[in-house]
């Protein structure tokens, strides 16, 4: 069983920047497709985005396109949400997920069944 640990949050002004990275307990985690959500108060957990196995493909949510850069480090365990130019709408709880069933990606929270315990990022206008 996987553990997942997300940092990387913070506080920023709009325009900003923050990384967040994801790290894994397990060394076979390249055999694990991995997404991020996000959540803001009182809202959905909602899809952001995921990478393949291998980091070979990747799918962005249409409200981070352009802005957000996903990737992952196989050798150390570790996917990464490089997030830029960001909005105040970008506030929430962010997520790591992972599961080695998935054989691509995928954008569904259903389909993961190992999350980290999140971490806050916060835009402020």
């Amino acid at each position: 069983q996987v553990q997942l640990v997300e940092s990387g949050g913070g506080l920023v002004q709009t325009g900003g920047s923050l990384r967040l990275s994801c790290a894994a307990s397990e060394r076979t985690f390249s055999s694990y497709a991995v997404g991020w959500f996000r959540q803001a108060l009182g809202k959905e957990r909602e899809f952001v985005a995921a990478i393949s196995r291998s980091g070979g493909t990747w799918h962005y949510a249409d409200s981070v396109k352009g802005r957000f850069t996903i990737s992952r480090d196989n050798t150390k365990n570790t996917v990464f949400l490089q997030m830029t130019s960001l909005k105040p709408e970008d506030t929430a709880v962010y997520y790591c997920a992972a599961d080695r069933r998935i054989l691509g990606l995928s954008v569904l929270v259903g389909d993961y069944a190992y999350w980290g315990q999140g971490t806050q990022a916060t835009v402020s206008s």
